[in-house]
């Protein structure tokens, strides 16, 4: 397994090694033994997976509010996609930074992002599947969502066209509107 560390301090880039022949390959996406070994120690509740159909269909930027606040290891199971974490933890000194990574069944990558920060993704093939494991099960009454396109955030999603939005996600508040319940423990 191979640990990247990124811009935004504690969100990482985890891409586990494959082994191939003639009918393809074989991968660990999470081993919780080894990932203890390099001091990452969650707890994961719940796989999810999703199918994006259109290119550029954008889902996000969604978090989670305390008590089932979620971090959240991000993979790509077909197609290829941009995903996005965003620091929003009151008093971060990378509060409101935005950091994205390309994930695609090729390269394998995966992203390990934190609770406290903001996830979504855009997608660059039709038929993409993102899959993601989550420390905390889905709550409704703690969903929470900002503007993909929040220009205080100013994410380059890169989009050859109008992005593909569910009505939740077109009518997101901006970030300066949500209250951040999250806050920064460094």
């Amino acid at each position: 397994m191979e640990i990247e560390q990124t811009s935004l301090p504690g969100v990482l880039i985890l891409t586990p090694r494959r082994f191939g022949d003639q009918r393809g390959y074989f991968s660990e996406s999470w081993n919780k033994l080894t990932h203890a070994q390099h001091g990452l120690t969650y707890d994961f509740v719940q796989d999810n997976h999703s199918l994006s159909a259109q290119v550029g269909t954008v889902r996000g930027l969604h978090f989670q509010r305390p008590p089932h606040a979620q971090a959240k290891l991000v993979r790509c199971g077909r197609g290829r996609l941009f995903d996005v974490a965003v620091d929003i933890r009151k008093g971060s000194p990378t509060y409101g930074k935005w950091l994205g990574v390309e994930l695609s069944a090729e390269n394998g990558r995966q992203l390990l992002i934190p609770a406290g920060f903001l996830h979504g993704f855009a997608t660059r093939e039709p038929d993409t599947e993102i899959i993601y494991k989550c420390t905390d099960y889905y709550a409704p009454d703690c969903d929470g969502a900002v503007r993909y396109d929040d220009p205080a955030i100013g994410i380059d999603w890169g989009l050859t066209g109008e992005a593909v939005l569910s009505a939740k996600d077109m009518n997101a508040p901006l970030l300066a509107e949500i209250g951040s319940p999250f806050v920064f423990e460094g």
